[in-house]
């Protein structure tokens, strides 16, 4: 639909566009490479292609450099693109227990089985504006350069206290379990997950339509509606995220001509296991029940609120809208498609509303 009250008509249009291409390749500045978004910009482009539901960090830094710096255009744009994409294969599934570790802490235990690994992390040091001049920090950047460790090993990678690999150590939910302390979800089976992007979302589907749907979720909106369930009347969660870890997951394959599955590509995802207290009287108040939470990147924020929101749609169990505002409202780009819709022409339905106002105004003068 165009704009076939302004002025120009279509050429109008063509104009505005000409207007966003030439700020987006000319202006004063230099060219913006795709190696300096991917490496200076990672939250945001781990940010894009979990919301665009597609790992692909050079497009993801591509359409970040063609939005302007619009996280929620430039997912939009990936979303856009992987729906032209063929499936050509899919993946096998593959257990978080795979998962080689960069960062994993335990807030809920001082010593949880493995060791707590800082890795990067803003936790612990004041939100500041760094204002060092560009030279200084190029300075700064040699000084921060940490030799190779003698065993080829990163710093601060050691074993842990109890002998155990920091990359993959084991998990709090096997101690939980050991000391009868969590309630069983577990379901008959390993039914397929569910494909929300060729299946319909409602409420009543399976939890990994859940979990799918919120891993794709915009991630200022997940945590807004985590915020806002967790302290609401009657909702209020005691959790605890039991681990919060981020690495790398391997992605394998059928290879076509043997059969065997083979690792083709890595991906780095972030992963929550959060920790609740049941207290209510229909509930075991002897055990404690847990969420997850997974998405693309380093996304920390969003995982975390995911594994909240899962917690709190089980225990909701359908009492209240919960799982419905979870399925239908947290896709930032489908609520951002229907905000900018209302930029788009719309005098003709106006027309009708201001002809019913006026037919009803009419109605009434004559009841006078």
């Amino acid at each position: 639909m165009g704009y076939s009250g302004a002025s120009g008509g279509h050429e109008a249009i063509l104009a505005a566009e000409k207007l966003v291409e030439r700020h987006r390749y000319g202006g004063p500045s230099a060219w913006l490479g795709i190696d300096q978004i991917t490496g200076r910009l990672r939250p945001a482009v781990d940010r894009i292609m979990g919301e665009g539901g597609l790992w692909a960090p050079e497009l993801a830094a591509r359409a970040l450099r063609q939005s302007e710096g619009d996280v929620q255009e430039a997912a939009q744009l990936i979303r856009a693109h992987r729906s032209t994409l063929p499936r050509v294969a899919y993946s096998e599934p593959v257990h978080a227990d795979e998962l080689r570790v960069s960062r994993r802490i335990s807030p809920a235990f001082r010593n949880p089985p493995g060791s707590q690994l800082l890795g990067r992390t803003l936790d612990y040091v004041g939100r500041l504006l760094d204002l060092m001049p560009e030279e200084q920090a190029r300075a700064r950047v040699e000084e921060l350069q940490e030799p190779a460790a003698p065993d080829g090993h990163e710093h601060g990678h050691e074993r842990g206290h109890d002998g155990t690999d920091p990359r993959r150590p084991p998990r709090l939910l096997g101690l939980l379990r050991s000391m009868g302390l969590l309630v069983d979800r577990s379901t008959e089976g390993d039914p397929e997950p569910y494909d929300i992007t060729r299946s319909p979302v409602r409420p009543g589907i399976p939890r990994s339509a859940r979990l799918t749907a919120m891993a794709r979720a915009e991630t200022g909106a997940l945590v807004h509606l985590w915020y806002s369930s967790t302290f609401q009347p009657g909702r209020h969660n005691h959790e605890f995220p039991g681990e919060v870890r981020h690495g790398t997951l391997p992605v394998r394959v059928r290879h076509p001509l043997t059969g065997d599955p083979v690792t083709v590509a890595e991906v780095r995802v972030t992963e929550v296991e959060t920790i609740d207290d049941l207290d209510r009287a229909e509930e075991d108040r002897s055990r404690l029940d847990m969420g997850y939470g997974m998405c693309f990147g380093h996304n920390e924020r969003k995982a975390i609120a995911m594994a909240g929101l899962d917690l709190l749609v089980h225990r909701d169990g359908g009492r209240t809208s919960l799982e419905q505002e979870v399925l239908l409202t947290l896709d930032g780009i489908e609520a951002s498609g229907f905000l900018e819709h209302l930029k788009l022409p719309h005098y003709v339905d106006f027309r009708s509303v201001l002809d019913r106002k006026r037919a009803v105004r009419a109605a009434m003068e004559e009841a006078r």
